[in-house]
C-alpha cells in the first residue's frame, strides 16, 4: 500500500504502524442540523452525536430518496431513480438502527419521531446518509 491509512468496507481504517495493520473505527460528530424531511427540532437533535460510519471515512456520492416522501418498497423506490426522482447526495452512510439506538440516549422524543413517522427505515441494512457539510469526522 501506498498510503499509511486505508479503508476496508466495514467503515473502519487499516493503519500501518510501522510494522502492523491495525483497526480504527470511524465516525462522524453531526456539527449542524442535517437537511432532510424531518421537522427542524428532530433534525437539531442529531447535533453533537457521533454516528459509526458503515462506508468508510472519507465522503461518497449516493442516490437517495426522501425519509417521508419516498417511495416504500424496493420496486417502486427503482422505478423513482430510472425516472430520475433522486436526489444527489455527498455523504456519509450510517446504519439506521443504530443511528436511531444513539439518538435514543440524548433524545428519546426525536428517537420515537423517527420510529413512529418511518418504521419501514427502521430496521437492518437501511441507512441514513448524512451531508457532509454537517459532519466531521473522528476516529475512536
Amino acid at each position: 500500500m501506498s498510503d499509511e491509512t486505508d479503508r476496508d468496507h466495514s467503515g473502519e481504517a487499516l493503519e500501518w504502524d510501522g510494522g502492523e495493520m491495525s483497526k480504527i473505527k470511524s465516525k462522524i460528530r453531526i456539527i449542524a442540523a442535517p437537511p432532510g424531511e424531518a421537522p427542524l427540532w428532530v433534525r437539531e437533535k442529531w447535533i453533537g452525536l457521533e454516528l459509526p460510519l458503515t462506508g468508510g471515512a472519507s465522503p461518497r456520492k449516493y442516490l437517495t430518496l426522501g425519509a417521508l416522501s419516498g417511495p416504500h418498497t424496493f420496486l417502486l423506490q427503482l422505478w423513482a431513480a430510472i425516472r430520475g426522482r433522486v436526489d444527489h447526495i455527498v455523504g456519509f452512510p450510517v446504519e439506521t438502527v443504530k443511528a436511531i439506538d444513539i439518538l435514543e440516549i440524548s433524545s428519546p422524543e426525536a428517537a420515537a419521531w423517527w420510529r413512529e413517522n418511518t418504521p419501514e427505515l427502521i430496521r437492518p441494512r437501511r441507512f441514513l446518509i448524512f451531508h457532509a457539510e454537517v459532519c466531521h469526522v473522528v476516529a475512536e
